[in-house]
């Protein structure tokens, strides 16, 4: 049944422009930009999606769907990417978030919207301990909730995953040591042995400990995991190939996290975040192969787009997803003009606090300050099809806010232009509502 909308809002959609000095003509940068972009009625996610029809459009026929977020922890971008992928469920048949987050964690949450047994609440309070602390928050407890109460009324089920190889996950071990056990009797002690002190405990200290042994410790047990990984892929799986097939892929995980932990973060970073964005897109293209659905991805800009403006950070995942799924994947870039933003405070401490940020507003030199002057409220639009000279000032590398998991508030050079496909821009975020550690 047609979504009806009040005249109110439909005139709302006509209302981007480029304000006007009263000395000057407006700028025909702002201009054109105006012209491309769509009214964004709201990023939280309430009945009414007539405002995104433009974005299904420009989506078409992906399979696969990067949405970014500036921060790492604004109510805004958490609630806009539910919004988003509600609207993908509803209108273009998709049935998976993926995050930017741990494989276990993926599963272990994927496995409450299945079946809802066990507490969510506690769920993330378990997997989502270390550098993903900050996805244990309302905005996506509240996306969780959506998720199993669709599911409780439909038939083709939406499910969750972490597509990420950190941080470290104890459980993964011990669903790979049972199943090798059940399964494998005969492979079981060389695996065993090849597992020998493998991380325990909770994810946080687990992932504490490992981080901190030597790097020759590291990078024996990562050789050891990978051995373990391909020596289960020799198994003469039961007549539940299913089942085989994932306990692989969690060996996967397992040398894939030992792998990239075994790089030193100081003097490797390039090589260490070459290696994650590579595994991320790998573990998402397994997921899509394996579940059948179309997938929605949430993470930081970075990891979405396109391309990299940065020499130290050499690929990103979102370009070895452009090279698997071609014109299939589609990436979105949000920005914003100010407020705040919940984060790691930069401190040896362990675990480090978490506060509140402020950020903004712009500087003058940013892309972010160009883009604030579009006055129709939160827009989005598709950055393919902005005409000149837009499009010539989105060719060019400027400061862009690029906030990850540790604050306060910093920038990167980036190129808007080659490095997404649609820009969505907030004028104003908040801090995201951090749940109980």
């Amino acid at each position: 049944m047609p979504v009806l909308i009040p005249a109110l809002v439909l005139a709302s959609l006509s209302l981007c422009a480029a304000p006007a000095d009263a000395r000057t003509r407006p700028d025909p940068v702002v201009k054109a930009l105006a012209r491309a972009a769509h009214p964004l009625s709201t990023t939280e996610p309430v009945d009414g999606m007539a405002d995104l029809e433009p974005l299904g459009r420009e989506i078409g026929g992906s399979v696969i769907v990067g949405v970014g977020e500036a921060t790492h922890g604004s109510h805004q971008f958490f609630t806009l990417q539910d919004r988003i992928f509600r609207y993908l469920v509803a209108n273009k048949r998709f049935t998976s978030f993926a995050r930017e987050a741990g494989w276990n964690a993926g599963l272990r949450i994927n496995a409450w919207l299945l079946t809802g047994r066990g507490d969510i609440r506690q769920i993330m309070r378990e997997v989502f301990q270390s550098a993903d602390r900050l996805w244990n928050n309302q905005e996506y407890l509240e996306l969780f909730e959506w998720m199993r109460a669709y599911n409780l009324r439909h038939a083709e089920k939406v499910q969750f995953t972490g597509d990420d190889i950190y941080p470290v996950e104890p459980e993964i071990y011990t669903r790979v040591l049972a199943y090798a056990a059940d399964d494998c009797p005969a492979l079981y002690p060389a695996i065993a042995y090849l597992y020998r002190g493998h991380p325990t405990g909770s994810v946080l200290d687990a992932t504490h400990e490992f981080r901190n042994l030597p790097q020759d410790q590291r990078l024996d047990f990562a050789g050891r995991a990978e051995q373990a990984y391909e020596l289960l892929k020799t198994c003469h799986p039961s007549p539940d190939r299913t089942r085989f097939e994932w306990r692989v892929q969690d060996a996967h995980v397992i040398a894939q996290n030992t792998r990239y932990l075994s790089y030193d973060s100081e003097t490797q970073l390039p090589q260490q975040d070459l290696y994650r964005d590579a595994q991320m897109a790998a573990n998402l293209t397994w997921w899509h192969e394996h579940t059948g659905g179309k997938t929605m991805l949430a993470a930081q800009d970075d990891h979405v787009a396109l391309v990299t403006d940065d020499p130290d950070y050499p690929r990103t995942e979102g370009s070895f997803l452009r090279e698997q799924f071609g014109r299939g994947y589609l990436s979105i870039r949000t920005s914003f003009g100010g407020g705040s933003f919940v984060a790691f405070v930069n401190t040896s401490e362990f675990p480090p606090p978490v506060q509140v940020f402020p950020v903004g507003p712009p500087d003058p030199d940013s892309n972010e300050y160009t883009l604030d002057k579009v006055s129709c409220g939160d827009y989005f639009m598709d950055l393919r099809s902005v005409r000149p000279p837009a499009s010539q000032w989105l060719t060019v590398a400027r400061p862009t806010f690029d906030i990850g998991s540790v604050g306060p508030a910093y920038t990167s050079d980036a190129a808007l232009g080659p490095s997404s496909d649609v820009l969505f821009y907030l004028h104003h975020v908040d801090a995201a509502h951090l749940l109980p550690a």
